[in-house]
């Protein structure tokens, strides 16, 4: 497994706010660590989510979030011309397809790109992103989607410690 860096206790918010994404972004990595791709492609009964699922997943959300809906670019490759109507769980279905190596390069990927953009804007919390939400019409901050990255990450972090369990009894962490 993968070292896990501890969030500060006290500080700046954003630095809070990315230690705590960073934390949950090597919690995941952790799960999948030294699994095979067919272990990366096992479900947990009587869900079809799969840890390799949740690595591609959380690659596409690194991607949409912060290069997408925060600066307002197109989507990055593997994204691009995927059929999300037709196939809305792509990423998912096709991540069984997808060796250890590529689903976490994805995921490094998409994460290295995140930093970057972050480590540009640095610790403005209120910048403005150029996509709307599609629910409000009112647009995001950057500090909306710090917590909401947190969040999700959290989340799914629960669902790959049940897989990861159901797969070869690793616990913890």
């Amino acid at each position: 497994m993968t070292d896990r860096p501890d969030p500060p206790t006290s500080g700046p918010e954003a630095v809070q706010l990315r230690a705590w994404l960073d934390f949950h972004r090597q919690t995941l990595k952790q799960k999948a660590a030294g699994l095979t791709q067919e272990e990366l492609a096992r479900p947990l009964a009587p869900s079809t989510l799969t840890l390799g699922g949740l690595l591609k997943h959380m690659a596409l959300v690194e991607d949409n979030w912060f290069s997408v809906v925060l600066l307002g670019r197109e989507d990055a490759a593997p994204w691009q011309g995927v059929d999300w109507e037709g196939d809305p769980d792509w990423e998912f279905r096709t991540a069984a397809d997808d060796s250890p190596e590529v689903l976490l390069g994805l995921l490094d990927d998409a994460i290295a790109a995140s930093d970057r953009i972050l480590d540009k804007i640095g610790d403005d919390l209120d910048t403005v992103a150029k996509v709307a939400s599609r629910h409000t019409g009112q647009p995001f901050d950057l500090r909306w989607i710090l917590i909401h990255m947190i969040e999700e990450y959290a989340r799914h972090n629960g669902h790959a410690d049940l897989i990861r369990e159901s797969v070869d009894g690793a616990t913890g962490a």
